[in-house]
């Protein structure tokens, strides 16, 4: 019946100005204004770092007040349709509504997930590095089953991605791995994931079928572009180079092509192999010593504000964040928000969205 659409477009319509409050359109409005009275400076461009910065933070802004003022414009234009169809006693009209509700209710919750993307760093691109767990090949090969889940989703959603490092494992799966993903917001989606994840199933390398647990750990860190400050003394870092090596040990490079660059007052250590010369390795190890020395930096500014009564919790070996259970049943659960399904193929096959979702709204505050 007609009467029956009201209280659904109601309460689409509450969720739309709710969202509008809750992100503060307003105060992105005012933002968008100020950015357009520096962009509209003679000057604006003889700093063109700085240019470039304010002309990104004027488009997302404006992107996302042009997508909620659409949002507002849909139920109001389904509120009129629903009135005139319900006036002129018009039950033709009642599926074509219902579509456009549908619509309606698939576009808002997009947006909803796009505006909690409004992190410093979100837009950047994402530094995924993998490391297996403790147990030996039946760890490495767990890392080998979370690398595919995550490439999957990557390109599911539209990601490239770059292959910057990878140690094969001795037998059978892979030690740790990193990769570049790029695309707009690809910190602001997987920033969620990092963390410890834990696996329980029957293990197909033991001989007498006993149910295993494994861990791995996924670390999340957003590229770095040279805007952003990080102050590298090269007489702080020993580069080492050595030839790429394959499964089994086997060399893959006749050259010491492989870079290792060890920071020798952090004691971070980052290396590439996958690229053809040592110069191209290089440039490859130094993209990721700054983002590590960028999250050392982030991970100390949070650790102040702990201090001062912040609620920053440190990722430790063993507090996994999510569970992946094969035997004696299927499940996975994100410990933080709860969020799980039954459907374990689904999710090793790249279905994170309702994990990354569930996370970000979390930490909005908003309903899960």
């Amino acid at each position: 019946m007609l009467e029956d659409l009201k209280p659904i477009i109601s309460n689409l319509e509450e969720r739309i100005y709710g969202m509008g409050i809750h992100f503060n359109i307003a105060q992105k409005e005012d933002r968008i204004f100020t950015l357009d009275v520096q962009m509209s400076d003679p000057t604006f461009w003889d700093n063109p770092d700085k240019a470039r910065e304010i002309s990104q933070e004027a488009t997302q802004l404006k992107n996302a007040v042009e997508s909620y003022k659409q949002l507002v414009s849909d139920i109001e234009d389904a509120n009129v349709m629903l009135e005139m169809a319900i006036d002129e006693d018009d039950l033709s009209m009642e599926s074509e509504i219902k579509e456009y509700v549908k619509q309606i209710e698939e576009t808002l919750e997009k947006q909803e997930v796009l505006l909690l993307l409004s992190g410093e760093y979100d837009a950047n691109n994402a530094i995924l590095t993998f490391h297996a767990g403790a147990g030996g090949t039946e760890a490495q090969d767990w890392c080998s089953m979370l690398i595919r889940m995550y490439l999957r989703w990557a390109e599911k959603s539209g990601f490239s991605i770059e292959l910057m490092d990878e140690q094969p494992g001795d037998e059978a799966g892979i030690k740790s791995a990193t990769f570049l993903v790029k695309g707009e917001n690809a910190f602001g989606y997987l920033k969620s994931e990092k963390g410890v994840h834990r696996l329980v199933r029957i293990s197909p390398f033991d001989a007498a079928a006993r149910r295993h647990t494994s861990f791995a750990a996924v670390d999340v860190m957003p590229e770095i572009d040279d805007t952003v400050e990080i102050n590298i003394d090269m007489k702080d870092v020993q580069v080492d180079t050595y030839r790429a090596s394959g499964a089994g040990g086997q060399h893959i490079n006749k050259t010491d092509s492989a870079v290792r660059m060890t920071h020798k007052p952090t004691g971070i250590v980052v290396q590439c192999q996958t690229q053809r010369s040592q110069m191209q390795n290089r440039e490859q190890a130094l993209r990721l010593l700054r983002a590590k020395l960028f999250e050392l930096e982030l991970e100390k500014q949070a650790e102040l504000k702990e201090q001062i009564g912040g609620t920053y919790q440190a990722i430790e070996w063993g507090s996994q964040i999510r569970s992946y259970v094969f035997h004696p049943y299927n499940l996975v659960k994100d410990h933080r928000t709860s969020v799980e399904t039954g459907n374990v193929q689904a999710v090793m096959d790249g279905n994170l969205d309702p994990f990354i979702e569930g996370f970000l709204k979390k930490e909005a505050n908003l309903t899960i």
